[in-house]
């Protein structure tokens, strides 16, 4: 074999754990509907401000998207937070709190909640991974990375959906439905039920 080929084929080889890494291999997600949300606390931002979200204290108000995605201003996480933002009003309107989590840093965050976010919900910072491994959201190759995965967690503390995909199409109008649903539920007097 010459020098050329085995020196492609070093750095294809090199290269396959990158290509895994940055792959859509979806995450894997345990917690089901019916489970209960381990409760969190963690540094947000919303509109380049930092501020400390409480679950308790949004389910308190009413259900919560909790929204996991894998890296500040990348495309697709990008495209996802475009979406988010422009569905905030319908969220809020149902009752419902969005809040997008990742393991950036919350400087970086600050930006992204002004320029990905829009200024319309919030994103928290798990940059050791706690709240991403509590939720079973990490990547498959066990990272302190999220995946793309969405839960709607009802006001009672449970998970009432759980939705996971690598593509971000699909993440808002599912969980909206399910607010919807449970909007609804809560309306009509019957327990909001997972």
């Amino acid at each position: 074999m010459s020098k050329t080929p085995r020196t492609a084929l070093r750095n294809l080889a090199a290269m396959l754990p990158l290509a895994a890494a940055c792959s859509a291999m979806p995450a894997l997600a345990a917690l089901n509907p019916g489970d209960k949300a381990p409760a969190f606390s963690a540094e947000a931002a919303l509109g380049g401000k930092s501020f400390r979200f409480q679950l308790a204290e949004a389910l308190a108000r009413g259900p919560v998207v909790l929204y996991f995605y894998p890296k500040a201003f990348t495309s697709g996480c990008t495209y996802e937070a475009h979406q988010f933002a422009e569905a905030t009003e319908r969220f809020a309107a149902l009752g419902a709190t969005v809040i997008g989590v990742s393991n950036d840093d919350i400087e970086t965050l600050k930006r992204f909640s002004v320029e990905a976010c829009r200024n319309k919900f919030a994103v928290a910072a798990d940059d050791k991974a706690q709240v991403i491994r509590a939720y079973d959201a990490q990547v498959a190759w066990g990272l302190n990375m999220a995946g793309r995965i969405s839960y709607v967690i009802a006001r009672d503390g449970t998970i009432a959906y759980a939705f996971r995909d690598s593509n971000p199409d699909g993440h808002v109008a599912n969980t909206l439905k399910v607010v919807e649903r449970l909007a609804g539920e809560r309306k009509g007097g019957a327990a909001a039920k997972p």
